[in-house]
């Protein structure tokens, strides 16, 4: 993955192709109460009406339209198995 795609204002053009007629406005840019993991919320004006769209950013930087995975505890026994 290059630099560019790691650009949350590349994302948005992406997926939502903002003109200067039709703005992109960001809602709110926050984090998650569980692991303070950053996200923002997009809205933009349609021909269907509102649309709002998430991004989520990633541990390697990177922003993304899906949250990151949740890390989850596991055991490492297959480390120590023969």
């Amino acid at each position: 993955m290059n630099t560019h795609e790691k650009c949350l204002r590349s994302l948005i053009e992406k997926w939502l192709s903002p003109t200067p007629a039709v703005a992109v406005r960001v809602i709110r840019a926050s984090c998650t109460r569980s692991n303070c993991r950053r996200y923002v919320r997009v809205e933009t004006l349609g021909p269907r009406g509102l649309f709002a769209m998430f991004f989520f950013q990633h541990e390697d930087g990177s922003w993304q339209v899906f949250p990151p995975e949740l890390q989850r505890p596991a055991i490492g026994a297959y480390q120590y198995a023969a």
